[in-house]
């Protein structure tokens, strides 16, 4: 990808992602999230629902014809083929449109969220990879708070992720989310500063 200085964010579920993200684009640094592109791609009327359509069936949609999400995750999370399959047709079409809009950028960096940004092989995209962490036991109390599912389910959602302690040796930088609102938003401006001259002597090499 070319263009903006490029940071991919990720980190496990409950780690507060979407949090930093927000931070950020506070801050006035353009944010592009993969997930969100996702629901774009897949709402009613686009070619690649047509296409999941054909690969899991029509119980994947409601009654609207819309993408009954739920579902589709039903599908995948103990079928590792279908998975696969659901990945290989999504994932492709996602970051075709990360690099259009990552393309088309004049601003000094950008952020891009990508919650699978390890599993899915594609750190090398990026100019640094941002990963939000904190202890697991602070990502279950999240995820049941916010989705109001069970400690099973959650802990499963969790080991079906890389482990914290490969994404952190992944990672190029880390944000530390375990304590207060303001002291994430420290972390935040001090890696925007950071970024920032990342992007600064990054243009003055080229």
């Amino acid at each position: 990808m070319m263009g903006s200085y490029k940071v991919g964010l990720t980190g496990g579920i409950g780690s507060g992602k979407t949090t930093v993200a927000n931070i950020f684009s506070a801050l006035g640094v353009k944010v592009i999230d993969a997930d969100t592109i996702s629901r774009e791609l897949t709402r009613k009327g686009e070619p690649l629902l047509n296409i999941l359509v054909s690969a899991f069936g029509d119980d994947i949609l409601d009654k609207n014809g819309e993408l009954k999400r739920d579902t589709l995750k039903e599908i995948i999370f103990n079928n590792e083929n279908a998975k696969i399959r659901l990945e290989n047709l999504i994932h492709p079409k996602v970051f075709e449109k990360i690099e259009k809009d990552v393309r088309e950028m004049d601003t000094e960096y950008c952020v891009i969220s990508i919650p699978l940004l390890f599993e899915t092989g594609s750190e090398n995209l990026f100019d640094s990879v941002l990963v939000v962490d904190c202890p697991e036991e602070l990502q279950i109390k999240r995820i049941l708070q916010r989705d109001g599912i069970t400690p099973e389910l959650a802990k499963n959602i969790i080991e079906n992720q890389m482990s914290r302690d490969k994404r952190l040796k992944k990672s190029n930088d880390v944000i530390t989310n375990n304590t207060s609102l303001d002291n994430l938003e420290s972390q935040v401006y001090e890696l925007h500063k950071e970024y920032r001259k990342r992007s600064k002597l990054q243009t003055e090499q080229l």
